[in-house]
C-alpha cells in the first residue's frame, strides 16, 4: 500500500463528518422548536419525543466522534507511510476503516430512531 490508498478517504471522511454536523443542526433546530410548541399545549407530543432526541443525540455524539477517530487514524497511516513504515501503517489504516464502518453503521441506526420521530408527529397531526 502507498501513501494515496489513505489519502483517497479524505474527501468521504470530510463531506460524512459535514453531512452529521448538519445532522446535529437539525436536531437542535428540531428541539428548539419542540421547546416552543410544549408551551402551546402540546405536552404529550413533546414528551413523547424527548427520548427519541436525547438518543438521536448520544448517537450523533458517537457518529462524529467514530468519524473523527477515523480521520485521525487515517491521517496517521499517511504519515506512517510517509515515513515507510508500512505494516504499522497498514494496521492503523485498517483500523481507520473500522471506525469509519462503526460511524456508518451508528448513523443508520440512528436514521431509523428518526423516522419514529416522524411517524410521532404524523400520529399527532391526524
Amino acid at each position: 500500500m502507498n501513501i494515496t490508498t489513505p489519502a483517497l478517504l479524505f474527501p468521504a471522511i470530510s463531506l460524512l463528518l459535514l453531512a452529521y454536523t448538519n445532522r446535529f443542526l437539525v436536531l437542535a433546530q428540531l428541539i428548539r422548536e419542540l421547546n416552543q410548541r410544549n408551551n402551546k399545549g402540546l405536552e404529550q407530543v413533546v414528551k413523547r419525543q424527548i427520548s427519541n432526541l436525547r438518543m438521536r443525540l448520544l448517537l450523533i455524539r458517537a457518529m462524529q466522534t467514530a468519524g473523527v477517530l477515523s480521520f485521525l487514524l487515517c491521517t496517521v497511516a499517511m504519515f506512517l507511510l510517509f515515513l515507510e513504515m508500512s505494516q504499522i501503517g497498514t494496521v492503523i489504516f485498517g483500523l481507520s476503516l473500522f471506525t469509519l464502518m462503526m460511524s456508518l453503521i451508528i448513523s443508520l441506526y440512528e436514521v431509523r430512531i428518526s423516522t419514529k420521530a416522524i411517524e410521532i408527529e404524523l400520529e399527532s397531526m391526524e
